[in-house]
């Protein structure tokens, strides 16, 4: 199989978009200088696809690119993900259309990670009560094995009592995404008034 991938450029450093050349594979925050530049107007204007066989412009990533570039505008980004074996039952559909690969385990997870609205969290217990788990600490290991990050929004999974947890791109990371999403217009504000003072 054919893996493509490409670069965007986000506040929180470059993600990488991975594909089978239909359906969205992975999406994953990549080596590099990490920390949020909100206001940057380089954001969402580096893309460079990188198919790893053959060169072609793939709809998926324009796709992705577009949601992107909607998720870190502020503009809120829930239902417009789509499980592929959801989708092969929905012609026409116009959500994302993600393939993570994973146990079924994994994938009941995932499918619950979902539905967790944006600007919103939940605890890994509530995650286990939704899917039927009697171990907070499996979910947690399934949260930490999604391959799709954001589209998949794993980092709305938090510890209890309110304490952020685990995240497999580092927990400051999780923290600005949670802080985006509580307040993206007046964040959004602040970071680039902050980013033109100097």
């Amino acid at each position: 199989m054919t893996l493509y991938t490409a670069t965007y450029n986000s506040p929180v450093g470059p993600i990488i978009i991975e594909s089978d050349g239909e359906a969205l594979t992975g999406l994953r925050f990549g080596e590099g200088e990490l920390g949020l530049r909100f206001g940057d107007s380089s954001i969402g204007k580096a893309l460079h696809p990188s198919p790893t066989q053959a060169a072609c412009s793939l709809p998926i990533f324009d796709e992705v690119i577009r949601w992107l570039d909607d998720y870190f505008a502020g503009k809120q980004t829930e239902n417009t993900v789509m499980l592929k074996k959801d989708a092969l039952n929905q012609k026409n559909a116009t959500r994302i259309i993600v393939q993570p690969k994973g146990t079924a385990f994994q994938q009941r997870v995932w499918q619950a990670l979902l539905t967790i609205p944006y600007g919103e969290t939940v605890s890994y217990g509530e995650l286990a009560r939704m899917v039927g788990c009697k171990s907070a600490q499996a979910v947690g290991q399934a949260v930490g094995a999604n391959p799709i990050a954001l589209l998949i929004p794993c980092h709305r999974v938090i510890a209890a009592h309110g304490k952020l947890g685990g995240y497999a791109y580092g927990q400051e990371i999780k923290r600005q995404l949670l802080e985006w999403e509580k307040n993206p217009t007046e964040t959004f504000t602040m970071r680039t008034n902050r980013a033109l003072q100097g």
